[in-house]
């Protein structure tokens, strides 16, 4: 990889003032010819974490794409390619030079760009009080998170793990704008990611008591939370219990009720619904418009991303989630407009909607499957009753994977996880008639631009343009 990015301090600190984020600093492109100058102070550390978050909420990212792939390449969503959205991804046909490769991979390594700049910072040189170093250090610590996750999401897209191969994807540690790294295994590749979530969780538990605890910026929690997804993929059950464990064990969430289910994901409620443990800011000024993914799943919107048949059928006539599905013109929509109101899961008109990035829910289910593999069943059966017995559905007497699978399905149904559900379990990814059946197309092309770079080390992934 050798991408460096153009950031001034001088820009950053005007950027931040407000404690605001600034599109002109976060979007800013990738060059070559500047340098990244060390951070001095607290605000400088701030604003990178704020441009973080923000690269998390591009549209190429957790602001559309991202959550489409998981969607249009599973058994529950398809794309019906209204406007040509994802016909190339959900049919197999992608190039080393296509948009949706392209534009996700480096929106993923900007943002590890960031994080590195963060982590590589000396926390002691920063001006100001010890409470004032002990913050940086905590931010810091969201940084380590932050890349994790970055590399996690890029290991999911371009790592070989689903194609047969050995390789995982490139690891750069530090900010380095003239770096030439290749790709990493898929074991040392999985364990940097366990690295960086472990010094996450060491440097925010160190310093935590200096968190302005918020559900729209990494907390414990939340990291937790997000390395119990990881360790799921993974197949660590028993990490996946502890945080599990953890996460239930702080009283800080709760279930929502079957009344109040279609609440928690509205605008209103963005920051406040009480399962959400993590989601990133939107809002009227900073909406992505038509560039949402509400847009992708709205009819009046491009509608492109829709429910299966199957998928509506598994929802009993008494369970409220089948409300969050509307059929219009013979086909099932998960936003939908009545009159001046949305209903589904995701509602605000303009995209304004925080993103839904970790909800308790998800954690109840890594949890029952975690139980069930070599665990406490009778734990399982609580976790997944927690959630079942507010979804206007009785009690389970018995749970077992079977259930749990379709569980997941309608639970997180639109939320991004399926495709890669499907993959860790060996389940059968469906493809649409006539696409190729090479597995090395489960992995996504790397970038032409990165593996034709003068003596680019990095090894394209197979099977793409033959």
């Amino acid at each position: 990889m050798n991408k460096t990015i153009k950031i001034g301090l001088l820009s950053i600190a005007l950027a931040f003032t407000a404690n605001s984020c600034s599109d002109d600093f976060v979007k800013r492109e990738f060059y070559q010819e500047v340098e990244q100058a060390p951070l001095t102070t607290l605000n400088e550390v701030k604003a990178f974490v704020k441009g973080g978050y923000v690269s998390l909420r591009a549209n190429t990212y957790y602001g559309a794409d991202f959550l489409a792939y998981g969607e249009v390449r599973s058994d529950e969503m398809i794309s019906n390619l209204a406007g040509g959205y994802y016909q190339n991804v959900m049919n197999y046909t992608m190039l080393s030079s296509d948009a949706y490769a392209t534009n996700t991979y480096t929106q993923i390594y900007t943002l590890i760009a960031k994080a590195n700049i963060l982590i590589n910072t000396d926390m002691s040189t920063i001006q100001g009080s010890n409470l004032d170093r002990q913050e940086a250090r905590y931010a810091q610590g969201q940084a380590y998170a932050m890349r994790a996750l970055g590399f996690f999401d890029a290991h999911r897209l371009y790592g070989q793990k689903y194609t047969g191969g050995t390789l995982g994807i490139v690891l750069p540690l530090k900010y380095d704008p003239k770096a030439m790294m290749p790709r990493a295994t898929i074991a040392e590749t999985e364990a940097q990611i366990e690295s960086d979530f472990n010094k996450a969780l060491e440097l925010m538990t160190a310093n935590g008591s200096v968190n302005n605890v918020t559900k729209t910026e990494f907390t414990i929690n939340s990291v937790k939370g997000l390395a119990s997804r990881f360790y799921l993929y993974k197949g660590d059950y028993a990490k996946v219990r502890t945080y599990t464990n953890d996460i239930v064990s702080s009283g800080k969430y709760t279930v929502p009720a079957a009344s109040l289910l279609q609440e928690t994901f509205r605008f209103s409620l963005n920051g406040a619904a009480p399962n959400s443990i993590f989601e990133l800011a939107v809002g009227i000024n900073a909406s992505l418009s038509t560039n949402s993914y509400r847009q992708r799943l709205n009819p009046n919107g491009y509608g492109n991303i829709v429910v299966n048949a199957s998928t509506l059928a598994a929802y009993a006539p008494t369970d409220v989630r089948r409300t969050f599905i509307t059929t219009s013109g013979g086909q099932r929509y998960l936003s939908f407009n009545s009159n001046a109101n949305g209903i589904g899961k995701y509602t605000q008109g303009v995209g304004a909607d925080n993103i839904k990035m970790l909800r308790y829910e998800e954690i109840l289910l890594n949890g029952v499957e975690a139980e069930l593999n070599g665990g406490d069943p009778a734990k399982a059966l609580n976790y997944y009753n927690m959630i079942v017995t507010n979804r206007g559905l009785p009690a389970a007497t018995s749970v077992d994977m079977t259930m749990l699978k379709v569980e997941r399905m309608k639970e997180l149904l639109g939320e991004g996880l399926r495709q890669w559900d499907l993959r860790r379990w060996g389940d059968a990814v469906p493809r649409p008639a006539g696409a190729s059946t090479d597995v090395n197309l489960n992995a996504f092309p790397i970038p032409r631009s990165e593996t034709d770079l003068a003596n680019s080390p990095i090894i394209a992934n197979p099977g793409y343009d033959n």
